[in-house]
């Protein structure tokens, strides 16, 4: 058994804000041609320039929660990536979404547990606390909470008797904090949206979006799915202002343009989905999402990836999507502000190159945290991915990035 708080030696995580005077002046380093606010004008997914490493951390894959229950009997016989299950414990795994505390530490999101309904029962839906040592290179695992319906609100058969929340009841993909300190949660298997109190406790029934199902939905009753599975919510952006959620599907809508994905306005007053939307475009049909969050009241920055892991990953990005469709193409207008498959890394931290990489199949966390610096997080799907060493499962790595151009976010963007 581990003690309670789990201290990771990582190599340095060294973070250089620079002053807002730098932050916010044009990126000539890197010779760009397009300002910001001509991309926007032209409605043109146009580039910022390359990202900079100022950042990283990596917590072990094999990091279990201390005395916690058994896991991982229905994964198969193994080994995986060198690691062979069942577990003794919960693994401290899969970084699904992440909401920064502002006091030096982070709320990260475990997902459904291996990766689908059959084999996760034993898995129980978590958010952990994370704090990542920017002085001593450490991580620490402060704790958490395991989330439950105690309070009866899932109208349908749960896995436990105690109502404790397992991967085979939900697959919780996106989380953000409302700014009355309660959490809010997208799903994929209806999907819906989970309202939780700062404890983990469910508030309400789960809320489904009309007209989309998942085949894991458990109202299907016989119909055909409207989405494919694990499509459903995997990213989520809270309004600036707090009134609205934008949860945003990862999957294309039967009936929709292939590739065209949706963020549904959700109200948090009335408690409805108020009918607005804003079609997300990804680059190819055969791209996913992986998270989204607010930079103002018209733009969000949006994880955009392939499938590829390792020598395979090609495509890793994260694109400013504005909804005021400046063009005219009926989908949001995009900028690249930062390709996670070149990121400029002078200082070699980490022990890598000149270039970083981030080439795991699934990255899915971004936190904004000012108007030129990123935390980005993998899930790192344990233990079946193996994206940084092949053969080896891949670590939950934690790096910030800086932009080569101001996003100039709205302050409460930052909140």
């Amino acid at each position: 058994m581990k003690r309670l708080s789990i201290m990771v030696s990582a190599v340095a995580l060294t973070v250089g804000l620079a002053s807002p005077a730098v932050a916010d002046r044009d990126s000539k380093d890197f010779g760009q041609a397009t300002t910001l606010g001509q991309a926007t004008a032209l409605g043109q997914a146009t580039a910022f320039g390359q990202a900079k490493l100022t950042g990283f951390a990596s917590l072990p894959a094999e990091t279990f929660v201390p005395n916690s229950e058994p896991s991982g009997s229905a994964i198969g016989a193994g080994p995986f990536n060198g690691i062979t299950g069942p577990f003794a414990d919960q693994p401290v795994q899969g970084f699904s979404g992440a909401v920064n505390r502002h006091d030096g530490s982070y709320d990260v999101l475990s997902d459904n547990g291996y990766g689908n309904q059959a084999n996760s029962a034993d898995f129980l839906l978590r958010v952990h606390r994370v704090e990542p040592d920017t002085k001593t290179g450490r991580v620490k695992v402060l704790g958490g909470f395991n989330l439950s319906d105690p309070h009866r609100k899932v109208p349908f058969p749960l896995t436990r008797a105690d109502r404790v929340l397992t991967g085979a009841d939900f697959d919780v993909e996106s989380i953000v904090r409302a700014y009355d300190g309660t959490y809010w949660l997208g799903d994929e298997f209806g999907p819906f949206l989970l309202h939780f109190s700062p404890t983990g406790k469910l508030l309400e029934a789960p809320i489904p979006l009309d007209g989309v199902r998942a085949p894991e939905n458990p109202y299907l009753d016989g119909a055909q799915p409207t989405t494919g599975s694990s499509k459903g919510f995997e990213g989520m952006v809270r309004s600036v202002d707090g009134r609205h959620l934008y949860p945003l599907l990862e999957g294309t809508v039967n009936g929709d343009t292939p590739g065209d994905l949706c963020f549904s306005e959700f109200d948090l007053k009335s408690r409805d989905y108020t009918g607005k939307r804003f079609t997300y475009r990804l680059e190819s049909p055969s791209n996913a999402i992986g998270d989204a969050i607010a930079v103002d009241r018209n733009r969000f920055l949006v994880i955009e990836r392939d499938g590829g892991q390792g020598a395979d990953a090609r495509f890793k990005r994260i694109y400013l999507a504005d909804t005021r469709d400046r063009n005219g193409d009926g989908a949001m207008d995009k900028t690249l502000v930062a390709d996670l498959m070149n990121i400029a890394n002078p200082k070699g931290l980490g022990g890598f190159g000149e270039t970083f990489t981030f080439p795991f199949t699934t990255i899915e966390d971004v936190v904004l945290l000012d108007n030129r610096t990123l935390a980005v997080l993998n899930d790192n799907n344990f233990p079946f991915s193996s994206g940084r060493t092949p053969g080896k499962a891949d670590n939950n790595e934690f790096i910030t990035i800086r932009l080569a151009q101001s996003l100039k976010a709205d302050k409460r963007a930052l909140r």
